[in-house]
């Protein structure tokens, strides 16, 4: 049977009970009519033609039967083609059924409150899992990007970077992939080389709206986004890095790399002792609001010094964790990263965030367990490696690892959004 038609019988729809109440309205008014018929055969008499037009000549039992099956067939196809002819031009999306809408709007409301911190690809692949098992999602974003177009716009206009934003609205959305494509298109010749359009999308509703909290709120109503999606902090800040060599790096795009590295140079790779924010940020009421109120918490995926700990390093974060009731979940990435997690054991990536919050805040972490999958070459060349489990340092803290598969087949490197979600929902929401 075709899944859509399926999908209407799916209980909690708040569509059966009133269809079956006009059903039993139309009986009841066939009944009346009935009587009135009934009179009329016994008191008056009805032209010849009535007689093979109302099938007679068959017996009663199975004349009901066939009445029966064509009335409710008919109510039916005529409610589902009333429904598309009156609702169709409201629909966002004319090629989706109305049962799955409609199934959407009911079911995913009542899902669990999630809040998903990080930022960059890392955070976007988990909301593009997470927004097919509940509606009531915050993503809660890093502001420290100062690369690329969101660096020229933030150093141009002074706003909060707009880059992961765009991606986690992209990820949220739920309207055609030609708008997703659209709000992802980057420029590539004249003024506007390496912008994007979601980007200057942004950049300009913040400019009508006079507040850039808003105009996220306004870009993602118009892309009908799924949950919400908040900055850290609202405050201009600038990411630093304290090495271990005593250096201190300015800016997120220089942590990764010292100052001539990527021209020609030799570099010699420095691990990061710390990373903290200038100047010291608080954290945005709205953010604290939602982890306060969450069932479900998760941290990462994503650039550990770069993406992650941006938002956890915020004044007041920690505090908001540690207090919210909500399950905690850590996901662990699944390949390491130059400049960043160079051999970094499953444990190293738990020591890091300790060193910054000064404990573990973790129920859960979600490790990768499939290796199968070959790096590609040119993260071999870039010596990046997997992410190794290794069991007797996690078993040391009240942490509960889930080694489960959730490598993408196609970007072996990054996790799969679909694979990545149901760990999350199934194996430790639903456990």
């Amino acid at each position: 049977m075709n899944p859509r038609v399926v999908r209407w019988f799916t209980p909690g729809l708040h569509v059966k009970r009133w269809l079956g109440l006009l059903i039993l309205g139309m009986v009841i008014i066939s009944l009346g009519i009935g009587y009135v018929l009934r009179d009329f055969y016994q008191y008056g008499s009805f032209p010849k033609f009535v007689g093979p037009l109302t099938l007679q000549f068959i017996p009663r039992g199975y004349r009901a039967a066939l009445f029966g099956l064509l009335g409710f067939g008919l109510i039916g196809f005529a409610l589902y083609k009333l429904t598309q002819s009156v609702l169709g031009p409201f629909l966002p999306g004319r090629d989706r059924a109305l049962s799955e809408i409609i199934y959407n709007f009911r079911f995913l409301q009542k899902g669990p409150r999630v809040v998903a911190l990080g930022g960059g690809t890392g955070l976007s692949t988990l909301l593009r899992g997470l927004k097919k098992y509940t509606g009531n999602l915050t993503a809660i974003v890093t502001v420290a990007d100062d690369g690329g177009s969101s660096g020229r716009l933030r150093q141009e206009y002074r706003i909060l970077p707009p880059g992961d934003f765009r991606q986690c609205i992209t990820a949220l959305a739920d309207v055609e992939p030609l708008m997703t494509t659209l709000f992802q298109h980057r420029f590539k010749e004249g003024s506007l080389n390496g912008h994007s359009f979601g980007n200057l999308f942004i950049m300009a509703m913040a400019e009508i709206t006079g507040d850039f909290e808003h105009a996220i709120r306004e870009s993602g109503r118009v892309l009908a986004v799924r949950g919400q999606i908040v900055p850290s902090t609202l405050r201009d800040v600038t990411l630093m890095a304290e090495m271990a060599d005593g250096q201190t790096r300015v800016g997120e795009s220089s942590i990764p790399h010292a100052n001539g590295e990527g021209d020609g140079t030799v570099a010699v790779a420095t691990a990061i002792k710390r990373v903290f924010l200038e100047p010291e940020p608080t954290i945005n009421p709205e953010a604290e609001e939602a982890i306060l109120n969450a069932e479900l918490i998760t941290v990462g995926p994503g650039s550990l010094y770069t993406s992650i700990l941006p938002n956890l390093v915020v004044d007041g974060m920690a505090e908001a964790l540690k207090a919210s009731p909500a399950i905690k979940v850590f996901i662990c990435n699944v390949a390491t990263q130059p400049g960043e997690t160079d051999a970094f054991r499953v444990s190293d990536h738990l020591k890091a965030i300790e060193g910054h919050l000064g404990t573990n805040i973790f129920d859960f972490i979600v490790v990768n367990s499939n290796n199968n999958f070959p790096l590609p070459v040119s993260a071999q060349a870039a010596d990046i490696k997997r992410v190794v489990y290794d069991p007797a340092t996690v078993s040391q803290r009240s942490i509960h690892a889930v080694l489960v598969d959730v490598v993408n087949p196609r970007i072996s490197t990054h996790h799969d959004p679909d694979k990545l979600a149901r760990a999350i929902m199934k194996k430790i929401w639903h456990s």
